[in-house]
């Protein structure tokens, strides 16, 4: 394994995502099955796969370039846990057009009118995690980096969230979506008898607490790098 893949590793547990991966790890079980959408450069992956020896890790990442690299990255024995699909995942299955800003780019979308007209784009398939897992053993932990895809990823998901009501750790933004709002995504999950929690630095608060004008204040040009800006979310059942 790269040590630049390790160096990300160590530096999302301990600092840029240590509140995410410590709800995680207090939840997951050597034979749960996780599933990493969006896993971009594989910082979680290589958690989960540790955590999960007796489990399953399925990576879902849709540039093509950057699931060659995790290919790569985690074929070694240790890591037979972990399978990597070349795919985004949505609503439906089928095939999207997925908008690249950049090569290899942490922002890459599916939400055609997050970027202006010309961005350049690739058709990849995208697949409902209900149609992966079929009728079989469905996933106990969702981690979902998606850019403002959420809403589809969990519409596709409705018969899991319904009968096994797994752990979700997801990031949201306003300024991501094409439309409607972050609360929506709450709403939606609330359906399913979800309840949330927002990261606030290096504690999870009640969801009742999120405001967009507090905690997704817009203002500057990289608001999203504020101390006190919130994007991500841990729900769970009951």
């Amino acid at each position: 394994m790269a040590a630049r893949l390790l160096w990300r590793a160590f530096r999302g547990r301990y600092r840029d995502n240590r509140t995410e991966l410590d709800a995680i790890a207090a939840a997951i079980r050597p034979t749960d099955i996780v599933c990493d959408i969006g896993a971009n450069k594989g910082s979680y992956l290589y958690w989960l796969s540790r955590w999960t020896p007796q489990g399953r890790v399925i990576a879902f990442e849709p540039q093509p370039e950057l699931a060659s690299y995790l290919e790569s990255s985690f074929r070694a024995p240790r890591f037979a846990n972990v399978t990597v699909e070349a795919s985004g995942v949505g609503g439906s299955s089928g095939s999207r057009s997925l908008y690249l800003p950049s090569k290899n780019s942490p922002g890459a979308t599916l939400n055609a009118k997050h970027y202006p007209a010309g961005t350049p784009s690739v058709t990849i398939p995208v697949v409902a995690l209900d149609d992966y897992f079929g009728a079989g053993r469905q996933p106990d932990i969702l981690k979902i980096d998606v850019e403002g895809a959420e809403l589809e990823v969990f519409r596709g998901a409705e018969r899991i969230l319904t009968e096994r009501g797994p752990l979700l750790v997801f990031e949201c933004e306003q300024r991501h979506l094409d439309t409607g709002s972050v609360f929506d995504v709450f709403a939606y999950l609330e359906l399913f008898g979800y309840t949330g929690k927002f990261v606030n630095g290096r504690l999870l608060s009640p969801i009742a607490g999120f405001s967009l004008d507090q905690h997704q204040r817009q203002t500057g040009d990289c608001f999203w790098a504020d101390k006190g800006y919130c994007n991500n979310f841990v729900f769970q059942k009951g």
